[in-house]
């Protein structure tokens, strides 16, 4: 499908720009970069069973969609986006569910158990107080053999503590998180409250990659593959930035906890 018709098609359907916009670009990521990608490592979506976790509008899925995957299942804990995705899905005609459910609190449906040959959890990681738990669940949805993926900025990266949410002058500082809490607490004066209160709680979560490598080991689950980005590729969609690999040379840990500004990994469920 041509991506100009479908961005003619999303500005026709009456969505507000904020729905708008995020669903755009999740959509031009999906279909020019994580398909590819799967594509890459020998997985074709077509025919297959999707899941994206903290979906949004779903832009993601929709491409998945587009390309062939069956039985695409949307969740996300914002009513608002989802049924924005819904809008959108059913103005293709494209068989995507929307659910409301909390992958932390919620229990997993008996019909989801082992339903899926992808999950897709991207930027939403380290907004769980509980990754190990979040993994956990997870894998109760893969079919064996299935894959993870997750996708996740370091908090210790240039903007790993979202301060970039607050869209004050002092959000666009790197590693501005890094400052002591009395001094970085005024920086978030004059942002909206919401955007305060997640960027306060993501100070307390402070996902890092050594954090994430031990859910992933309590989990049970292998790597497959994975990569480490300065620029994300989500970048080329919000700021018009090519994705740029952290080269080999600079894959020390502690590198790539301060500067890599996405981690992506693919993990596999053998058991």
């Amino acid at each position: 499908m041509d991506t100009n018709f479908v961005e003619k098609t999303i500005n026709e359907l009456g969505l507000s720009w904020y729905y708008s916009y995020y669903w755009l670009y999740q959509y031009k990521l999906s279909k020019n970069y994580i398909i590819p990608y799967f594509q890459k490592i020998g997985f074709d979506p077509s025919g297959k069973s999707i899941c994206e976790i903290g979906s949004a509008e779903g832009g993601v899925l929709f491409a998945f969609a587009e390309y062939g995957s069956q039985n695409c299942l949307a969740t996300d804990i914002v009513q608002s986006r989802l049924d924005a995705g819904r809008v959108i899905a059913e103005a293709f005609n494209f068989p995507i569910s929307f659910i409301s459910h909390n992958i932390l609190t919620d229990d997993i449906p008996k019909e989801w158990e082992g339903s899926f040959d992808l999950v897709i959890l991207r930027d939403v990681i380290e907004h769980l107080e509980e990754p190990e738990l979040a993994l956990q669940k997870i894998k109760k949805l893969l079919k064996i053999g299935g894959y993870l993926y997750v996708t996740f900025p370091p908090y210790y990266s240039p903007f790993g503590g979202h301060q970039h949410q607050i869209q004050n002058f002092f959000s666009k500082i790197p590693y501005l998180h890094w400052i002591p809490d009395p001094i970085f607490n005024l920086f978030l004066e004059n942002g909206r409250l919401a955007d305060v209160e997640e960027v306060v709680r993501l100070r307390s979560i402070r996902l890092t990659i050594k954090k994430f490598l031990s859910a992933v080991k309590l989990s049970g689950m292998s790597i497959k593959a994975f990569e480490f980005f300065l620029v994300r590729p989500v970048y080329k969609y919000k700021f018009g930035l090519n994705p740029v690999r952290l080269p080999k040379f600079l894959s020390f840990n502690l590198i790539r906890e301060i500067f890599a500004t996405e981690a992506s990994f693919i993990l596999v469920k053998n058991t």
